[in-house]
């Protein structure tokens, strides 16, 4: 594409030509990241690819059905190599372990029910891998989530995917407004994940028909427990199982091994009404148990709220918007009442089931699919 004319923008809003374009892209060795690198390599970008690694090779080989592995690295290169474009690994072992990892374990313990894919979107891919984006003399950095920066009046937006069944804005959230400013997503406009195993198979991409990733990276097969005795020995100490009002009803093998609106396998069977966790207390070492109506709530407190509203987040006492409190529920309506720029409650106008420290709440434009941020929950 020539882009001859004053003030013509190429297909990543930038006003050179793509050849005088940088871009990072971000590699996971997937099959979204390797087709965001080739689509931008054959659209003749300066295409650099950087792909983590953020935890021990060794352990990390022989599993499947997660990222940033040892064959999530050669996979990467082999994009890279078809495709005609440098790449690069970068050790962030350590920043992952602080960053991320280390409060995953710590939160878990704590009764909370943590996202350490948001955490590390915030902390590592965004933070760190841009800041290294910058370094190269990139122009910008693309990755391969399903979620859409689109150009408002004002500035940047994030917008929902097309794919509502990919939409990622949940986990990117807290993508500031300065990080929203560099950074690009191709993925987002496509309308199924088809498309997208497509374009890998046009290009040839050996990633075309890998299966996406399930877990956790650090996580396998979704044993958290396991990993948290690792992290953190003596954590599946056992302790009480007990009601409302304190009275012991059983034994439990660990708090760790139980989540807030867990019903089964608690082990307390013979009672007349069904018993749900409405509480683990790490330091009693106690799984707390009560009818289901004690799991609903309708004012959820929030803390290091990332607000990408056009005005700033105090400057009203209330906005409706529509809220998500689980990557796999749809945004309901609710309103933010803001306690200070990082802080407010929300209110639910239906009470949720299940709503536990340490997930998110991401706020949604009632009008259109803008993401208008979120916050992490606490227990107020």
């Amino acid at each position: 594409m020539a882009l001859d004319q004053p003030g013509m923008l190429n297909s990543l809003g930038l006003p050179k030509a793509p050849s005088q374009t940088r871009v990072v892209v971000a590699m996971s060795g997937g099959v979204d990241s390797s087709v965001v690198a080739a689509v931008l390599a054959e659209q003749g970008y300066d295409v650099v690819g950087v792909t983590l690694q953020l935890y021990d090779h060794g352990a990390a080989l022989a599993k499947k059905g997660a990222c940033c592995a040892g064959r999530d690295i050669h996979d990467a290169r082999r994009v890279a190599e078809t495709m005609g474009f440098p790449h690069y690994v970068l050790d962030y072992e350590n920043t992952f372990r602080a960053a991320v990892i280390d409060e995953f374990a710590d939160s878990y313990l704590a009764g909370a029910t943590p996202v350490p894919c948001i955490r590390c979107n915030e902390r590592v891919k965004f933070k760190d891998l841009l800041e290294t984006a910058k370094d190269l003399d990139a122009d910008c950095m693309a990755t391969g989530h399903y979620i859409q920066r689109k150009m408002g009046p004002q500035k940047a937006e994030l917008h929902c995917a097309a794919d509502a069944a990919r939409d990622q804005s949940y986990f990117l959230f807290s993508t500031t407004q300065a990080q929203l400013d560099f950074l690009r997503f191709p993925l987002g406009h496509l309308t199924s994940k088809a498309e997208t195993r497509a374009l890998a198979a046009k290009y040839g991409l050996s990633v075309a028909d890998k299966p996406d990733s399930q877990d956790i990276c650090f996580v396998p097969n979704g044993d958290y427990a396991a990993v948290i005795e690792k992290l953190r020995p003596g954590a599946a100490d056992p302790g009480q199982i007990v009601d409302m009002d304190g009275t012991v009803l059983g034994e439990h093998r660990g708090v760790i091994h139980y989540t807030i609106g867990q019903r089964r396998g608690l082990g307390i069977g013979g009672l007349a009404d069904p018993l749900y966790v409405v509480k683990l207390d790490p330091e009693t070492r106690q799984v707390v148990v009560g009818p289901k109506e004690h799991l609903s709530t309708r004012i959820v407190p929030l803390r290091e709220i990332n607000w990408l509203g056009d005005a700033p987040l105090t400057s009203r006492t209330e906005w409706e918007v529509e809220v998500k409190i689980r990557s796999t529920r749809p945004p309901r309506p609710a309103v933010i009442r803001p306690l200070s720029d990082q802080t407010a409650t929300v209110e639910l106008f239906t009470p949720e089931e299940g709503v536990s420290p340490g997930q998110a709440c991401v706020f949604y434009d009632t009008d259109s699919s803008r993401v208008l941020g979120g916050g992490w929950i606490h227990k107020g």
